[in-house]
């Protein structure tokens, strides 16, 4: 069988962040159809990878190719429409003051926004696409909720649901098994596959070991650099997260 095709390609990147290089030389491609995470110790530069890829930090050297063509060159809104981002909480890529509060529900229904703009009216596609997301992360039961006013797991299974609406080839989720409960956290793991197996591409910082390992691939970062790339079995990989 051919190998998936490449959605995303990252060659020689760095990032620099206040004066401090924070990744370095990062070669990289995510690949349709594949679910990968990218775990390391804290401080080793997975969520500035992360936010590089998502076109949200311009790198200091090096490039990224979103299907063929420079990331840069694609339209804001083209790129959310494709890709979708949850960020650490409280880092930018969680909830901000005025989000917080807004309806849990109408949270979710930001991830529609790329698709039909400021100035368009949502369809009866995203009132299901956004209904569906939120049935998948249970957080249909406080869609009238503010989003300020949940608890840290059922804001992030809003957010995580806002994330699935967008309904994108590509996923980058920073952390998303944060402040879930164990039923919560393996019905993440189910539906990361099931996006995979769907076509999409997956790339989510995981820093519990034993939830990475199901991944299909797993990226060792140390240090700013990826010092580890293969799947869960490879003995050469299990050495090397020893080390790490």
């Amino acid at each position: 069988m051919s190998a998936p095709a490449a959605l995303l390609k990252a060659h020689d990147l760095a990032l620099e962040l206040d004066g401090r290089r924070v990744v370095e030389g990062v070669d990289l491609e995510l690949r349709a159809g594949e679910w990968t995470a990218l775990v390391g110790p804290n401080g080793a530069g997975k969520s500035s990878l992360l936010a590089a890829l998502a076109g949200l930090r311009p790198a200091s050297r090096g490039r990224i190719e979103w299907r063929g063509r420079p990331l840069h060159e694609w339209p804001v809104r083209e790129r959310a429409a494709q890709i979708a981002w949850l960020g650490q909480a409280g880092a930018g890529g969680g909830s901000g003051a005025g989000e917080g509060e807004i309806a849990s529900r109408d949270v979710v229904a930001l991830g529609r926004l790329p698709r039909h703009g400021l100035l368009g009216s949502p369809d009866a596609e995203d009132d299901a696409a956004v209904c569906a997301a939120m049935v998948e992360t249970e957080s249909l039961p406080f869609a009238a909720r503010r989003l300020a006013a949940l608890s840290g797991g059922e804001r992030q299974r809003v957010l995580l649901a806002r994330a699935l609406a967008v309904m994108p080839r590509l996923f980058l989720l920073d952390e998303p098994a944060a402040h879930l409960d164990a039923p919560h956290q393996r019905a993440l793991l189910a539906g990361l596959a099931a996006r995979a197996r769907a076509g999409a591409a997956v790339l989510a910082v995981m820093h519990d070991l034993g939830a990475a390992l199901v991944a299909d691939r797993v990226l060792v970062m140390q240090a700013g650099r990826l010092v580890a790339d293969g799947a869960p079995a490879e003995p050469a990989l299990r050495e090397r997260l020893v080390e790490v």
